[in-house]
């Protein structure tokens, strides 16, 4: 009843390179250095936190002044050995140089350093969290170490070997400790449960090591707390999880699930008892991050390896596999990157609670979210002034739709410079390049071919010729200014009133589109277009439709517009009225106003 409790991470602290939990590159490193007798003056043990820094570097020391060594093998009988063991060696001195970080102790260092060892092989000084040093000490350690006396050995271990200087490092033998496996953890602990006779399932050992984050001790003194409650019943994750503030598995999945119907009244019920339970709101957020991570494997990885990188069950597994089928892999992504936001904002804020809330509605709205996410990255393209691929039109006369690289190799091709005259729009036959079919693929749509036309009536060809021209601004702005002159398979001939535009058909953006259109129309190349300035003798011309077949034709569908598009051509449009109602050539700079008032079959009345 007297006698001392000995921690578990202090009980089962490894007192052999064998005992050592992963690693296996440092131990056969060490290893081979001992057999073939190169030990060196200085290391450098670098890693994460509880990987064995400092009981690896204790093993050596062991080994090395051992009686019967140096061996890989020490004894653990000896004095050397028990010294070592019980953390009371002569020769063996560790440092914290957290708390030694002094120049003085530097030197103080130093000063011992010159004398032999007491009834040892080696003196060994273990230097802790060696990166707290200050720049002075550091400098005063520098000669030293790389020219220490005979049977003197330093052995450096740090977390964060960055801080740690250039001149140290390489005077040392650098070794890497890596995260320990959740695997292996998982096995040491049930290893070490069945030596103490902890009731615990295996899933709570997985928890306890997905929860350490690759480090021994951790796992291991988490085993100690939950000991504790050792019972009849076997330790599960919901224990685990009750101890830690974690959520569980389920909750998680009910909450995901409100967000993913979008279902802010169900998602701010749920929070309510989680939060009522005493979880902090960030932990809260952090657990459900971390499920949502899980989701994203399980949508984009392949089976055989989703339960290597969740560690979940089968069960859980299915439940993944349900909701991932309701959400595409951005929405996904959007909900991870807007619960990581909040999670910074949850660290800075004086009202954890109401920023929690405005999270889960926030991302409850999920399918509303997304869209104008869409929307939004739409604008901006637009607005940037790229090519928007449009719906596919049933039309007598039908263009292709286009794939994006194909817009893009068009819009290259629009880009190089083009000769004409001032008034022609048409190129010399011996310098245009044929447009070419491009190759069939199954999910490219067939070209419908346009017949020629039979009519003469030019009101109706003209509406034709319109509804040809794919790029919605550039159509808007020849129905608003544009007028017919001529159209015919031999030629076509059109006025604009205004030079700015007229510029723009000539020699602008805008020319091969207008040419593609007409070439398209009468299903030949090259067709001879003519853009002028009106004359006093040219006739007005409104469009007509076309005459309708006795087949019904399917409904043209338009393109969606937002409240915001048409509010933004509104402003537009009274903008340039209030600076002149006489310039009218302003109103052809702005391409949504030209899309709105295309979209609405409207005019702007001057």
């Amino acid at each position: 009843m007297n006698e001392k409790y000995i921690p578990l991470y202090r009980k089962y602290r490894p007192q052999t390179l064998e005992e050592v939990v992963g690693q296996e590159h440092i131990k056969k490193a060490l290893t081979n250095a001992i057999e073939l007798n190169k030990i060196s003056h200085a290391y450098l043990f670098t890693g994460p936190r509880g990987t064995g820094k400092t009981s690896t570097a204790r093993i050596f020391a062991k080994s090395l002044n051992c009686k019967e060594g140096p061996t890989i093998h020490p004894c653990g009988k000896c004095e050397n050995c028990i010294d070592i063991t019980n953390s009371t060696p002569m020769d063996v001195i560790e440092i914290d140089a957290a708390s030694n970080r002094k120049v003085e102790d530097a030197q103080n260092i130093l000063e011992k350093v010159m004398y032999a060892p007491v009834n040892s092989r080696y003196k060994i000084y273990i230097i802790d969290e060696v990166h707290m040093l200050s720049t002075t000490a550091f400098n005063a350690l520098l000669k030293t170490l790389e020219e220490p006396p005979k049977n003197v050995i330093f052995i450096l271990a740090t977390t964060e070997v960055h801080k740690v200087l250039d001149t140290i490092k390489s005077r040392c033998q650098r070794y890497d400790f890596k995260r320990i496996t959740t695997s292996d953890i998982a096995a040491h602990l049930r290893m070490i449960s069945d030596k103490e006779g902890i009731n615990i399932t295996d899933d709570a050992l997985m928890t306890i090591a997905k929860n350490s984050a690759g480090g021994m001790r951790d796992s291991i003194a988490l085993l100690d707390q939950l000991s504790v409650l050792d019972g009849a019943d076997a330790i599960t994750t919901e224990d685990i999880n009750n101890l830690l503030g974690r959520l569980s598995f389920d909750v998680l999945k009910e909450l995901t699930d409100a967000i993913i119907d979008s279902a802010p009244n169900n998602g701010i019920t749920i929070l309510e008892k989680i939060y009522n339970s005493g979880n902090e709101p960030v932990q809260i957020l952090t657990n459900h991050l971390d499920y949502l991570k899980n989701l994203l494997i399980v949508k984009t990885c392949k089976k055989d390896i989703v339960l290597e990188l969740t560690q979940l069950n089968d069960v859980q597994l299915n439940a993944l596999l349900s909701q991932a089928e309701k959400l595409d892999t951005h929405q996904i992504v959007f909900l991870i990157d807007k619960c990581s936001e909040y999670i910074k904002e949850l660290k800075t804020t004086n009202n954890p609670r109401l920023w929690l809330e405005v999270a889960v509605i926030d991302m409850a709205n999920l399918a509303e979210n997304t869209s104008l996410l869409e929307l939004q990255n739409r604008i901006s393209r637009l607005e940037g002034g790229a090519i928007e691929p449009q719906p596919r039109q049933y039309h007598s006369v039908t263009a292709p739709v286009l794939k994006p690289e194909h817009i893009a190799q068009q819009t290259a091709q629009k880009s190089e410079p083009q000769t004409s005259s001032a008034n022609e729009i048409a190129t010399p036959p011996e310098k245009v390049e044929h447009h070419k079919t491009p190759p069939a693929q199954e999910d490219f749509s067939p070209i419908p071919v346009s017949k020629h036309t039979s009519t003469n009536d030019i009101s109706v060809l003209w509406g034709q010729l319109l509804d040809n021209i794919q790029n919605v601004p550039t159509r808007a702005l020849l129905k608003q200014w544009a007028n017919p002159i001529e159209i015919s398979p031999d030629g076509v001939t059109l006025t604009l009133k205004s030079e700015v535009l007229l510029k723009q058909f000539v020699e602008g953006a805008k020319k091969q589109t207008l040419q593609n259109a007409v070439d398209t129309m009468f299903n030949q190349q090259n067709t001879h277009v003519v853009v002028r300035l009106p004359q006093a003798s040219d006739v007005k011309v409104e469009a007509a439709p076309p005459k309708s077949n006795p087949v019904p034709q399917p409904v043209k569908k338009t393109e969606e517009v937002t409240e915001e598009e048409v509010e933004t051509a509104k402003n537009e449009i009274k903008e340039v009225k209030l600076k002149s109602k006489n310039n009218v050539d302003s109103l052809l700079y702005s391409d949504t106003v030209n899309m709105v008032m295309e979209l609405f079959d409207g005019k702007i009345i001057e």
